[in-house]
């Protein structure tokens, strides 16, 4: 880890409660089994992995369950209500609240926000993205906010997922080896699309982003404001909580090799177990 984000001051993770439901979400009934894993190839399987998905309406113990896993939970939060996943969020003491995003990220009164969530202010890049995470981190007093990025792998968007991180980088322009080619030498500052890709090293081996949280989202949810919300709600609260995703390295270099479906589909079944789905 950095030695810049050591010396951070960080919120602390909210009170007791908040994890307490996580224990409590064993009692709820299973609505749905695990995804299925004999898929006839990646890009059918990637295109369906996250039908199942859509329909699900989450308990409040599920919601909570939801927001401490982070972004990977982000799926099963599509046909859930946008104002009932932010009242739990208020009853679980979240940090980072839905109300917090739209305020803070779009200058919006939450109560005057319809169901969908739609207030015309959607990104579709991840430099816009982090300028909306930054807000959110700036207003609730996290130092360096602006070395937080919200970046993105988009080696599988074709076939219907976007893998998402959450990375501190201490350095506002870097050098680094191109991680599609393995080989050539970049320069990248906040200006360039590439910049928001994370980077475990820079081009001289030294450490450069700690990963804060990570998740794979269909192509077709993250497209709406709603959901990007959400998003950028979870980032927000797994950097207050001080989260840590170290495993996030293996992920991406399988996910550059093409395991795609194996990744979405594993990740699924354990999201599954945790949320009592």
């Amino acid at each position: 880890m950095n030695q810049n984000i050591k010396s951070q001051r960080v919120y602390k993770a909210g009170p007791a409660s908040l994890l307490a439901v996580t224990l409590t979400a064993s009692a709820l009934i299973a609505c749905g089994g695990p995804q299925r894993k004999d898929g006839p190839n990646v890009q059918s399987g990637l295109r369906t992995a996250g039908k199942g998905l859509v329909h699900i309406v989450l308990s409040p113990i599920q919601i909570a369950a939801g927001a401490l896993e982070g972004v990977s939970s982000l799926p099963y939060f599509a046909a859930t209500g946008l104002h009932q996943i932010n009242k739990q969020l208020n009853e679980s003491q979240a940090k980072v609240t839905l109300s917090d995003t739209y305020a803070s990220a779009y200058g919006k009164n939450f109560a005057q926000v319809d169901a969908d969530g739609d207030t015309g202010q959607s990104f579709s890049r991840m430099r816009n993205a982090t300028g909306y995470f930054q807000k959110i981190l700036k207003r609730k007093g996290v130092p360096n906010a602006d070395r937080y990025l919200l970046t993105s792998i988009d080696t599988a968007k074709s076939d219907g997922h976007i893998l998402f991180a959450v990375v501190y980088r201490p350095q506002a322009a870097i050098t680094v080896i191109d991680k599609h080619d393995g080989r050539t030498r970049r320069q990248y500052d906040a200006s360039d699309s590439a910049y928001y890709e994370p980077f475990a090293r820079n081009a001289a081996g030294r450490e450069l982003d700690t990963v804060v949280d990570y998740g794979a989202v269909p192509v077709d949810q993250i497209r709406t404001q709603k959901m990007q919300a959400i998003l950028l709600t979870f980032a927000a609260n797994s950097v207050v909580r001080q989260k840590r995703a170290p495993d996030y390295w293996q992920i991406e270099r399988r996910w550059l090799n093409g395991e795609h479906q194996s990744i979405v589909q594993n990740k699924n079944e354990a999201i599954r177990e945790r949320m009592q789905i």
